[in-house]
């Protein structure tokens, strides 16, 4: 028997997920938002898989290994329950070589949805990029899907382009609520 395709809800880690910090260079550095496991549960409930779409160009700037990048995920998987994390190391002004690049998978470039597709089934007509950064609702609109703004991160006090979203929501319990 074939496995049915289902919908993703593709997250954005900081400023969805966790507090806004900046760079989170270790595990003790995470904040995941108290509200955020309960509301993974519910996108799963909810038939969407949930999982995680982020920049980390810390490791492109030589400011944290990917090995210390997937200790940081493991927790988060851990305790949010998200199905999986992607993340792109790379930046064009890095100064790890091997990171310093253009390259498709960093927001708002679409390789890392593309993955998760490669990945999972995922009906994406029926699917959502969260975050707070006009990065991620580009890259929603790029790939093609609806994209929901959240204020709990950065949000529209801080847009570094015009970006119109399908949605613009205080954070990600209220996602749940539209889905």
């Amino acid at each position: 028997m074939q496995k049915k395709e289902k919908p993703a809800v593709f997250l954005d880690r900081d400023g969805v997920l966790t507090e806004e910090k900046g760079y989170i260079c270790s595990e003790k550095d995470l904040v995941i938002f108290p509200y955020a496991a309960e509301c993974v549960r519910k996108i799963k409930e909810k038939g969407y898989f949930a999982i995680v779409i982020t920049n980390q160009s810390g490791v492109a700037r030589g400011l944290f290994s990917e090995e210390t990048l997937e200790k940081i995920h493991d927790r988060l998987i851990r305790e949010t329950g998200v199905d999986m994390v992607y993340y792109c190391p790379h930046h064009p002004e890095g100064k790890v070589s091997v990171y310093s690049k253009v390259c498709r998978c960093r927001k708002p470039g679409i390789g890392l949805l593309e993955r998760a597709c490669r990945d999972f089934m995922i009906d994406m007509r029926n699917s959502y990029m969260i975050g707070d950064r006009s990065s991620d609702i580009r890259t929603g609109q790029n790939i093609g899907i609806k994209t929901v703004l959240l204020e709990s991160g950065y949000g529209t006090a801080y847009m570094e382009e015009k970006v119109r979203p399908d949605y613009i929501l205080n954070d990600l319990r209220e996602v749940v609520q539209i889905l």
